[in-house]
């Protein structure tokens, strides 16, 4: 009958490249190596392994086998694997990336309950809207919006984002309300970029899609400091609707032009595709995958 650890041997033989270094791995004397691998040889009838005293190699049949059996283990250490992680308590530290609106509206509050659910956990938060590179930053997962470039990261998605136009109730007594996009060019506008000039929104809407061209007197590439513009009264401002719905709860903004929204943008996480998910970072993405729809973001399963 197979015996699975004489398989697990000779996978660590091929892998190691020697019986000597398999021993000392597997921490078992190198005759019990080359002991097991005769047994296995003998029970399914084939020679795996070609030796020398100067070298090894695999048969054409060894080939074969290793390439099989190597997945199935593979597939046995998953299942225990998960089965581990089911168990386990979420500890340890989690490291995470987004952007600085993001966070702020969205991910701070998240990891505040993360820590208070898991109290063996540490969360570790890094606000910026430069994309790292998440293996040499050391970062375990990070929220990204739009559209992915290909990259070698590993991305699930959470939902769909879009932006609504907000103006703060000062701003509206000064200026009046725009009844349509046509009326948008004749207002300041908060402008989400890091240029004034040739400025334009594309809408969502009754009629479909439009583009506008607005113009403003302030202008800046970070979602923050748009949302404090808009605040101060300084013009309309696209706002991603989570953090927005915010700032029309405390009164501080008023929804302009409720039918039209920006188009949908992905939101996602990513992880390095090299990296095994810990219990600590996949309840997280679970957490986060449960609080989309309080940001009022459609979550991708309702797609």
């Amino acid at each position: 009958m197979l015996d699975l650890n004489d398989i697990a041997v000779f996978a660590r033989v091929v892998e190691a490249g020697s019986f000597t270094a398999a021993a000392r791995q597997l921490g078992m004397p190198k005759t019990t190596v080359s002991r097991r691998i005769a047994e296995l040889e003998r029970e399914i009838g084939v020679r795996l392994l070609q030796r020398t005293t100067r070298s090894l190699s695999m048969t054409d049949a060894g080939r074969l086998y290793y390439e099989q059996s190597s997945r199935a283990l593979r597939t046995i250490e998953d299942v225990h694997r998960q089965l581990a992680d089911a168990k386990a308590e979420p500890s340890g530290t989690l490291r995470m990336s987004a952007p600085v609106g993001f966070g702020d509206s969205f991910l701070t509050g998240m990891a505040f309950d993360f820590l208070a659910t898991y109290p063996k956990t540490r969360v570790e938060l890094v606000l910026t809207d430069d994309k790292l590179n998440l293996v040499e930053s050391g970062i375990d997962l990070a929220f990204r919006t739009g559209i992915l470039a290909d990259s070698t990261l590993i991305a699930r998605k959470l939902g769909s984002t879009h932006r609504i136009l907000c103006a703060s109730p000062d701003y509206l007594a000064r200026h009046g309300t725009p009844e349509g996009p046509a009326d948008l060019v004749r207002h300041q506008c908060v402008i989400a970029g890091a240029s004034i000039a040739s400025a334009h929104w594309v809408l969502d809407g009754p009629r479909g899609q439009e583009t506008v061209t607005v113009t403003g007197r302030f202008a800046v590439n970070e979602m923050q400091a748009v949302r404090a513009a808009a605040i101060a009264g300084c013009g309309i401002a696209p706002l991603p609707r989570g953090p927005a719905e915010v700032a029309i709860r405390e009164g501080w903004l008023r929804r302009v032009l409720g039918d039209y929204t920006t188009p949908s943008g992905g939101l996602y996480v990513v992880y390095p595709s090299s990296r095994h998910l810990s219990p600590t970072v996949k309840a997280f993405i679970a957490l986060a995958a449960r609080r989309v729809s309080e940001l009022g973001i459609e979550s991708a399963a309702e797609k």
